[in-house]
């Protein structure tokens, strides 16, 4: 709106910024940021929350709209900023969607798995009755502003984490992105995704994966931004994963339990014969490389039975089932029999 831009930087009117920011970011990074917006002369409150899968409720959204509301922003032209881990993008994209009807949001990911997932798409939400993200909405960021040097402070399990999530995408949709993590996994790991001159070897290895996982991301999700459709590429690797973390909180982070998911799923997809044992023996040594668990007690037959029958009630009494059919395709099944998929989870324990 010309008239909005040209009232905000006429200087007619002091600009104002409401921030949530991560605690465990805020102690990293919070002097850096009130800097950044006291040099710009923006008046500004900075929230400073926990922002964990435990905290992650209706209860932390109300916290936030409360503080939101004593500050008092303008609804169309004063976005709130969300600085932090996918969590914190989660809640903080619900509490906008709330306030006012729809208050705009900016996403700034400060880890490897928010910054190639939660940064993409519309969603968010909060847990509910034990059960991960169960209330929740479609309500898209005005932006997301991608900036991996947040990434070189996380521990290097949270760098593994996000891993997972981008090793989603290269075994549904990107061969060459699988390639890139096999062959660059433990040098991500150790650089943490930072950009280097010196890695002649490696190209930007850090670059194309991130700028791959997210384009790859982007294609499944832009055509189909509301879930109209529910048969998703994208959830391979969350047809289990969702009870599993819930169950296990807070032993497995989500990249690791969306990493044991695939795991299974891999064996599923042997089993049925969509891939040979050389692909199979290649996903998972690649799962390995990344640092990712490819197994948890926790996962027990009883609970995938639960998950997938909770699956059902929520994708149109269909499994729609993602499975890769070689390395970096894939497509959806709907038939997968009890007994086979009982015959690959005998052979997962095994393994």
């Amino acid at each position: 709106d010309p008239q909005q831009l040209e009232l905000a930087t006429s200087g007619k009117r002091k600009l104002r910024r409401f921030i949530v920011i991560d605690e465990v970011v805020d102690e990293l990074y919070g002097s850096k940021v009130r800097e950044y917006f006291e040099e710009n002369n923006v008046q500004h409150k900075i929230l400073a929350l926990p922002t964990t899968e435990e905290t992650k409720s209706m209860d932390l959204v109300l916290n936030i709209l409360q503080e939101v509301q004593n500050f008092s922003i303008d609804r169309r032209t004063e976005p709130i900023i969300a600085i932090g881990g996918g969590v914190c993008l989660d809640i903080v994209g619900l509490a906008a969607s709330l306030y006012r009807r729809r208050t705009p949001y900016i996403r700034v990911p400060t880890t490897l798995l928010s910054y190639v997932d939660a940064s993409v798409g519309a969603k968010n939400g909060v847990n509910f009755l034990q059960c991960k993200n169960k209330l929740g909405g479609y309500t898209p960021p005005v932006a997301s502003f991608l900036d991996r040097s947040f990434i070189q402070s996380i521990p290097r399990r949270h760098i593994s984490n996000g891993l997972g999530e981008i090793l989603k995408m290269a075994l549904m949709k990107h061969k060459g992105l699988f390639d890139l993590l096999k062959s660059h996994g433990k040098y991500l790991l150790d650089t943490k995704f930072q950009s280097y001159s010196s890695s002649a070897n490696h190209g930007d290895a850090a670059l194309q994966t991130t700028r791959i996982a997210i384009e790859t991301m982007l294609e499944e999700l832009a055509p189909n931004l509301w879930e109209d459709d529910l048969d998703r590429l994208v959830d391979f690797g969350h047809l289990i994963s969702p009870e599993l973390e819930m169950r296990v909180l807070p032993s497995l982070m989500h990249g690791e339990a969306v990493n044991i998911d695939m795991a299974f799923m891999t064996y599923v997809a042997h089993t049925r014969g969509l891939i040979t044992t050389e692909e199979k023996e290649q996903i998972i040594q690649c799962m390995r490389g990344l640092e990712l668990p490819i197994w948890h007690g926790g996962c027990s037959w009883p609970l995938i039975k639960r998950a997938l029958m909770e699956r059902l009630k929520h994708s149109g009494g269909q499994p729609r089932m993602p499975l890769p059919t070689g390395l970096g395709v894939a497509e959806i099944f709907n038939d997968t029999s009890e007994e086979t998929l009982k015959r690959a989870y005998e052979l997962w324990v095994r393994d």
